[in-house]
């Protein structure tokens, strides 16, 4: 029988089941990445290589056509019959966060766990460096004015006959092959952007995921809905500081009494840091304790509940032929943005 400790679970803690967690994770993501790079060379060049199949899990990484699908469903158009599973994820990560805090990027995101390797490599190496308040605010804006700019053209400005087009369109039918050749063959502008950012952060803490990351801007903002809160007991609390150490968001975690924030990613490694029982707790409006490892137990559930929901109901895998993919990917370079 599983014993679910406030803290430890098959004897590993928080901190160690976060990282086991966003490694798996992290394993898998690659895997998915090598086999839709192979069924891109089958698509593109069928003589010269063997046949893989697509996964749909890559999709994972089209959360802007996500985003268009989403709306059009709302409108009342149907799910997305191209990219559902890309559909499937981003419904997934929302619920998450309404949930369960920014549970999907502090436990499932294979991007914040590339993060918190160059996190861990920075600190150990001595690189790494504390932004100033009056730097560190204003970058922080960033990925909320991103979020703004992506919310403007399609949730604003975009009505239905528009997403439809685009749904629609050639461009994002090989979106996924688009976004695989970005990162293949990228631009001299585009390379210099990414090595700027992969250099960054091993010198900044969580630079891309802090300052950056439009995704997690819109799961912060829908964060703030959730009903768990890490709650702060001032009377025991020492001001030893050292929740704010470990906490990968950078929360003043000491100046609160509740940490509600947009940053917060539901890691509730500043619950295993704190040396006061009962200092820092995981609350929510009807129980003023929870145990911690409930949240990311419910967070892995509700994810693959979605996923395990998607299959049964044929929302997973693309209605698209694979013939059809094979002629488009064969067209990547004439195919522009709508």
């Amino acid at each position: 029988m599983i014993q679910l400790s406030d803290d430890k679970i098959f004897g590993l803690k928080i901190s160690q089941l976060r990282f086991l967690c966003q490694s798996l994770f992290a394993i898998f993501i690659t895997y998915v990445g090598w086999q839709f790079y192979s069924f891109y060379l089958w698509a593109i060049a069928p003589a010269d290589n063997a046949f893989v199949p697509s996964p749909a899990a890559v999709e994972a990484f089209l959360p802007i056509g996500a985003l268009v699908s989403l709306k059009r469903l709302i409108l009342g158009a149907e799910f997305d019959t191209i990219h559902p599973a890309g559909l499937t994820i981003f419904i997934a990560a929302i619920l998450i966060s309404l949930f369960l805090r920014k549970g999907f990027c502090g436990w499932i995101c294979p991007i914040g766990f590339s993060s918190n390797l160059a996190e861990r490599f920075g600190k150990k190496t001595g690189i790494m460096v504390s932004l100033p308040n009056w730097i560190d605010l204003p970058l922080l804006t960033i990925k909320y004015l991103l979020l703004g700019f992506f919310s403007y053209l399609i949730l604003w400005q975009m009505d239905l006959k528009e997403l439809t087009d685009f749904h629609h369109s050639p461009y994002n039918l090989i979106s996924d092959a688009k976004m695989l050749h970005f990162f293949l063959q990228p631009s001299v502008l585009a390379g210099s952007i990414m090595l700027g950012i992969i250099l960054l952060s091993f010198v900044i803490r969580n630079f891309w995921c802090r300052h950056l990351c439009p995704y997690g801007a819109l799961l912060g903002i829908a964060a703030l809905l959730s009903p768990l809160q890490v709650r702060r007991d001032p009377e025991s609390c020492t001001s030893c500081k050292k929740c704010e150490k470990i906490c990968p968001a950078t929360i003043h975690i000491t100046r609160r009494k509740t940490v509600r924030t947009c940053e917060c990613i539901g890691c509730l490694e500043c619950i295993q840091a704190c040396p006061v029982d009962d200092c820092l707790t995981l609350a929510s409006p009807c129980k003023p304790k929870i145990k911690p490892l409930l949240l990311p137990a419910i967070v892995l559930g509700l994810f693959f509940l979605c996923y395990l929901v998607a299959r049964l109901t044929g929302h997973w895998n693309s209605e698209i032929p694979i013939e059809v993919f094979q002629r488009y990917y064969q067209m990547i370079g004439d195919i522009g943005h709508p």
